[in-house]
């Protein structure tokens, strides 16, 4: 019977085991298992609370990012108009340089034609002083020559004639 009490079963062995176990349990459950499940709710609220702190970063950035991007698209607008008006003051001033130049171009030009007139009419004036001063050469060259004076009045009558019809030819 030797062989059987190597292959036995001690009851007592069996229930003290049981009751350290449980004894073991019971200890380890009051002093180990509600820490550290205080731990785990703690850790746990941590945790959640830097996932709120994070979700509430991210839409805040959302926030500033859609407010830059407005802003930004404002700024382009305000860029734009500023360009334009800008252009159309350019264009508006290139205008009046361009119509003041004209004008300018036009007074010019009258006055060169007031000149040319006035020196034509100053030409024409020299001539005739130069057709008097001729005439009267001529007239002593003929008188020289012992014209009688009904030829001499009838010459120069007919020479003032022939001038007077050339200055309203001219005119």
């Amino acid at each position: 019977m030797q062989h059987l009490d190597v292959i036995s079963v001690n009851i007592w062995q069996i229930l003290i085991a049981l009751i350290n176990l449980t004894i073991l349990f019971l200890v380890l459950k009051k002093f180990l298992f509600k820490p550290v499940n205080k731990v785990l709710k703690k850790r746990e609220e941590e945790l959640n609370g830097q996932y709120e702190k994070a979700n509430t970063a991210r839409q805040s950035a959302e926030s500033a990012k859609a407010e830059y991007e407005t802003r930004l698209n404002g700024a382009k607008l305000q860029a734009n108009d500023i360009i334009n008006k800008a252009t159309a003051a350019a264009s508006a001033r290139s205008e009046k340089i361009v119509d003041s130049a004209r004008e300018e171009a036009d007074a010019i030009v009258r006055r060169a034609q007031t000149q040319a007139e006035l020196e034509k009419v100053r030409a024409q004036k020299e001539i005739k002083e130069e057709i008097v001063d001729v005439s009267s050469l001529l007239a002593e060259k003929l008188l020289e020559r012992e014209i009688n004076t009904e030829d001499h009045k009838k010459l120069i009558d007919s020479f003032i004639d022939k001038i007077g019809e050339q200055d309203d030819l001219d005119e």
